[in-house]
């Protein structure tokens, strides 16, 4: 007996991926939306790529591990581009070691003139999760980033590895931030290149630091031209003093003193939105109402209603059919 792993490409571009002991069937419950969940509501739906396997075991380690992959990693397989997948391969951590081998030294990117390009200063702040746990957060963390324009994002020592599994389906679709996320060792490291260290905390702490909200360190950020570094702590306890301690300001929020307790991706997207604000972000297009009808055709329209209503019988007893037709007009008339 044979098992598969398979990718499907849905119709609005998302990619799922699974494991069945029935291609054919399991393909056909998809496209006919007989398989309830994900894309039940995304078809129609593309068989893009599959393997056997003689285990259920195989089939499924290889759905977990492809599931997590970015989305162009993915496309790199669809398309058997085994030269890209080959480098993709390089563990991030390898390639980020390098990075901070170069910060360490000082290797900073400069003009010759000793000024900063221009392009550094409009560059956006990173984003640096500290020793996070669940993959599924860090996913979600990087869909906040993505949804208001941030796409650097950095992970020091995550607790369960990277890449995650997990972060990929959490993400929905922020593949490039995940993509592009650079592991590091150690907090020094992972802030070596940046002017302005901002910490995230809601504890009252003994360190005396500048405190902002979220809105006034952005213009703060945007002010000095910096390139800036915004520290989120673990999802159990926050950051450690420790880490506080490296950064030169605070971010906080006004919140409630008797439950201080802020999801991961609820505090990056509560910074990320106020980043947006400066930015060209798209809005829904506004939809001019038309103007309300004469009292006459709401008039005609009521008395419509009440012939339909009396020919069908709804008004019974007749005694009380002159409160139903008033609680009918007050409704449309609301």
């Amino acid at each position: 007996m044979n098992f598969w792993a398979y990718i499907l490409r849905c119709a609005d571009g998302s990619y799922y991926t699974g494991h069945t002991d029935n291609i054919e069937t399991r393909v056909w419950q998809h496209q006919t939306g007989a398989m309830r969940g994900y894309t039940s509501t995304r078809r129609p739906v593309e068989l893009v790529w599959s393997e056997s396997f003689s285990t259920r075991a195989d089939a499924q380690a290889t759905e977990h591990r492809v599931k997590g992959w970015s989305r162009a990693k993915k496309e790199a397989l669809i398309a058997e581009n085994w030269g890209q997948l080959k480098r993709m391969a390089i563990p991030p951590s390898e390639r980020s070691d390098r990075n901070a081998a170069s910060a360490s030294r000082g290797i900073v990117p400069r003009l010759r003139s000793g000024r900063r390009s221009k392009n550094a200063e409009k560059q956006s702040p990173v984003i640096i999760l500290v020793r996070p746990q669940l993959g599924e957060n860090i996913g979600k963390a990087a869909r906040a980033m993505l949804n208001f324009g941030l796409t650097d994002l950095r992970l020091v020592a995550p607790r369960d590895g990277w890449p995650n599994p997990s972060a990929g389906p959490a993400a929905a679709g922020a593949d490039i931030v995940l993509e592009q996320a650079k592991v590091f060792d150690t907090l020094a490291a992972a802030i070596a290149d940046c002017e302005h260290v901002y910490a995230t905390t809601v504890r009252k702490r003994g360190i005396a630091k500048p405190v902002e909200t979220p809105d006034e360190a952005v213009k703060s950020i945007r002010a000095s031209g910096l390139r800036s570094a915004i520290l989120f702590g673990p999802e159990r306890a926050g950051l450690e003093s420790d880490d506080v301690a490296v950064a030169k300001t605070i971010i906080t929020v006004p919140i409630n003193p008797d439950f201080g307790s802020l999801n991961l991706a609820q505090a990056v997207i509560l910074f990320a939105y106020e980043w947006s604000k400066g930015e060209n972000m798209a809005s829904p297009t506004k939809t001019e109402l038309d103007p309300p009808a004469p009292q006459f055709e709401l008039d005609g329209m009521i008395g419509q209603f009440d012939d339909m209503l009396g020919s069908a019988g709804h008004f019974y007893p007749p005694d009380r059919a002159h409160i139903d037709k008033r609680t009918i007009r007050s409704l449309l008339t609301k």
